[in-house]
């Protein structure tokens, strides 16, 4: 699903950069998908998403997590 229409980034997207080591920041998160924010009307959105995806990769206790290395 689209969750940032001015750069067109997925829930996939944001979930394949989260890592459960080192999770990004918003704006960091951003510059790994190669934009920028314009309007800023997904940060929420983002933030959730990221929050559950590190949520997943604690419970699995993995190294690396949603297949990045």
């Amino acid at each position: 699903m689209i969750i940032c229409s001015c750069n067109v980034i997925t829930d996939r997207d944001v979930r394949n950069v989260v890592h459960a080591e080192s999770p990004p920041r918003t704006a960091e998160l951003y510059a790994c998908l190669g934009c920028n924010v314009r309007c800023g009307r997904c940060a929420r959105t983002i933030k959730r998403i990221m929050a559950a995806a590190i949520e997943g990769c604690s419970e699995d206790r993995r190294d690396t997590c949603h297949g990045q290395p």
